[in-house]
């Protein structure tokens, strides 16, 4: 959990790292005649807009022209750690770690 305002201010820092280098994949769920109909896109450009957050897309995978009253939007935030101490920087260091350890041994064990 992290608030817009924070969240918005986050998104440029980090290098490399940063959403703005990577930007980052997200799900649109919109409900309409009853059923969801989910939108796959990349976020790109936040903008904070007194209380309304707006984003630039590019679609991935999905009707754009969906509409409806009710939606969530659910952000892909692996691999880009808000603080090092967070859930996605941990779950990433312990990826790079056992890739790189299994690397190793599959050139170990080709190599005998």
């Amino acid at each position: 959990m992290l608030p817009t305002e924070a969240f918005v201010a986050h998104w440029g820092t980090g290098g490399k790292d940063s959403f703005e280098a990577q930007p980052p994949n997200a799900a649109l769920s919109v409900f309409a005649a009853g059923a969801p109909k989910d939108i796959v896109v990349v976020l790109k450009n936040p903008r904070l807009e007194k209380d309304v957050l707006r984003y630039s897309v590019d679609v991935v995978e999905g009707d754009s022209s969906a509409e409806g009253k009710m939606c969530s939007l659910f952000i892909d935030v692996i691999g880009m750690p808000l603080t090092p101490r967070s859930y996605a920087g941990r779950a990433r260091q312990v990826v790079r770690r056992t890739s790189r350890r299994t690397a190793r041994r599959v050139v170990r064990r080709h190599s005998w």
